[in-house]
């Protein structure tokens, strides 16, 4: 199984350390997954112009192509001016608009405020829900009080972050037995 940490935000710190945390989660429970860590912040993605994915070179493609391959993802994404960041936009605009189809995505919010907390409801799941993909329903929203020096220090986060993991893990396991199955009914 392909599974994508994706880092949605090229400043601070808090969504970086959430995505960590679960991909250490992932390596701890599942060490036969191909999980690997995409923080945006390491990386030069262009900004879409509405060419195919494929079109593009360098990070921009490399990126793209990593989402499109990957079984699952867990998105990361902080809350600024009560919206995702425009960075995370800009990756869901460089794919086409079915490329998560059969995909399942986890999704971690960072906010400094509990005011926050619909931002996901409201924006970030209707747009994965477009795009095709099967949302993990319960996701994790973590507050700045969460955090200290880097750390998550709410034992209650830890779990839901274990908890997210997991319901990733099953989900795209039960999803893809479905699919087999489904497609074994045809008999090519």
């Amino acid at each position: 199984m392909k599974i994508v940490g994706l880092s949605g935000s090229i400043v601070g710190s808090k969504t970086r350390t959430a995505i960590e945390y679960a991909m250490k989660d992932i390596a701890e429970k599942y060490p036969d997954a191909d999980a690997k860590l995409i923080d945006l912040a390491d990386y030069n993605v262009q900004f879409s112009d509405g060419r195919n994915y494929m079109e593009y070179e360098g990070d921009t493609r490399n990126v793209a192509q990593t989402i499109m391959e990957a079984d699952a993802i867990i998105i990361g994404t902080p809350i600024f001016q009560a919206s995702i960041p425009g960075t995370l936009k800009n990756i869901f605009d460089l794919l086409a608009p079915q490329a998560l189809r059969d995909k399942i995505v986890g999704i971690l919010v960072t906010a400094g405020s509990a005011k926050h907390f619909l931002v996901a409801e409201q924006q970030l799941k209707p747009i994965l829900t477009y795009m095709k993909a099967q949302i993990v329903q319960t996701y994790v929203f973590i507050e700045e009080k969460d955090f200290y020096r880097k750390e998550i220090t709410n034992d209650d986060v830890l779990f839901r972050i274990r908890r997210l993991v997991e319901d990733t893990f099953v989900l795209t396991e039960t999803y893809t037995k479905i699919r087999e199955a489904k497609e074994a009914e045809y008999g090519f």
